[in-house]
């Protein structure tokens, strides 16, 4: 059959889709601003026919019905990441969370949890039949292609974007036509605090280093100190308005990016509208899912690669908690240990971690002794080089447990510093303010 009568065929309401959801049924949901809202809409408003279907998605950006009590018994989230939107729902118990690296999501959906349904959004097909899953490759490709039946939001706002994004339309069992804008997310502005990070993480990047920043004010703050770099690359999980802002100031030729020399590697974009047009049939851009992007093994392989991530906590052994308020679940994993590892195996690579020296207004240091009871260790103390903040840096590759405290605490806010010495002091049973050898 032809391409065009079968999209014509499988075309239907997001109300017809959703009944090929049943009770008992593993669903997969886009994430972030590319899920297809038309569809989940029509899905929480059918909620009174299905009972026990487990919802996969790594963040909503909306407040759903899915997290509300009202949808206990008949649907649950399985979240891979924890956001403003679930954070309720997991506390009270009425949503899971699923700890697990961000390339291993894709054998996820192979072993412990096969899928049943993926509802997905992707571009309007292209003159040989082919959508592209446009701003969102990350692991809703494999989604899609290993799901028993895939649903698709098709936007012609989606932009079409190259690399590993495409299916063809006999792929996908039924289509929802829609157009609308899709959902922006301006990057934050950096306070000074953040600029002083930023000022510390630039100048350990040099000309002709592949870049990862996640997302934020801090992770990105470095990047308006960049400009004036040569050769950069940027091969990173995330896309996002200020690394565009990078690019346009011509210090990114992606000249060192051994997998396609000159193009942009990427996952996801997040960003305005200015970054997806920019991203559409953009031969400069090359989008992958987790599994290749994200992979340390791949990443390894990256030369000079500088991953810069943020945390919560840094403890003085440089354990890193990125995720956790104590017990409480606040966010997730993401993508942070994946690049993390994978700069710290890169030929010339650099792990970094930045954060703010205090929280609460100033109130609490993010440098402490020991984590906070129950909080999570979200990047082990072997895989970070290097921990910023607006005081300095601190270099832990190499060092002694000791010399790490110490480092550590040369960074702290000054008004912790006495505080964090007399623990350093009491657990080394040495002087802070003496020289000590390893």
């Amino acid at each position: 059959m032809d391409w065009k009568n079968l999209y014509k065929k499988r075309t239907v309401s997001a109300e017809e889709a959703v009944k090929a959801v049943k009770s008992g049924d593993h669903v997969f949901v886009a994430q972030s601003v590319a899920e297809p809202f038309p569809i989940t809409d029509a899905l929480a408003a059918d909620y009174k026919r299905l009972q026990n279907v487990e919802i996969f998605i790594n963040r909503p950006v909306r407040e759903s019905f899915f997290a509300t009590p009202e949808a206990e018994g008949h649907f649950r989230y399985n979240l891979l990441f924890v956001g403003a939107t679930t954070r309720k729902a997991v506390v009270e118990g009425r949503a899971d969370f699923t700890p697990c690296y961000y390339y291993e999501l894709p054998e996820i959906f192979d072993n412990q949890y096969p899928l049943d349904v993926a509802i997905v959004q992707f571009s309007r097909p292209d003159k040989h039949g082919y959508v592209s899953a446009g701003i969102n490759v990350d692991y809703q490709m494999a989604a899609a292609r290993k799901a028993k039946v895939v649903i698709a939001e098709v936007n012609d706002q989606m932009p079409f974007t190259l690399g590993d994004t495409t299916l063809h339309v006999s792929e996908i069992d039924y289509f929802v036509e829609t157009s609308r804008p899709l959902p922006e997310a301006p990057a934050p502005e950096a306070d000074e605090v953040a600029k002083a990070i930023g000022r510390n993480v630039a100048s350990l990047i040099e000309d002709g280093c592949n870049l990862q920043f996640g997302f934020g004010a801090v992770p990105e703050a470095a990047i308006p100190f960049l400009t004036d770099r040569k050769d950069l690359g940027i091969y990173t999980e995330m896309f996002s308005d200020r690394v565009l802002d990078l690019i346009e100031s011509g210090a990114v030729t992606n000249k060192y990016n051994p997998v396609h020399p000159g193009k942009v590697i990427s996952s996801v974009v997040l960003g305005t509208q200015r970054l997806y047009e920019y991203v559409d049939k953009n031969n400069n851009v090359f989008m992958y899912p987790v599994e290749f992007v994200n992979h340390p093994a791949n990443l390894a392989k990256v030369p000079n690669l500088v991953s810069v991530n943020a945390c919560v906590q840094v403890d003085f052994m440089g354990q890193v908690n990125a995720e956790t308020i104590g017990d409480m679940q606040i966010s997730g994993i993401g993508g942070q240990v994946d690049f993390v590892r994978g700069a710290a195996m890169s030929p010339g690579g650099k792990s970094v971690i930045v954060c703010q020296s205090t929280a609460k207004g100033g109130t609490v240091s993010r440098i402490v002794p020991v984590l906070d009871q129950g909080s999570a260790v979200t990047t082990n103390r072997h895989d970070v080089h290097y921990v910023i903040t607006e005081f300095g840096i601190a270099e832990l590759k190499g060092k002694s447990l000791r010399q790490r405290a110490r480092a550590l605490i040369d960074i702290a806010h000054p008004n912790f510093r006495d505080e964090l010495g007399e623990a350093f002091e009491a657990k080394f049973h040495v002087p802070y303010r003496k020289l000590v050898m390893a």
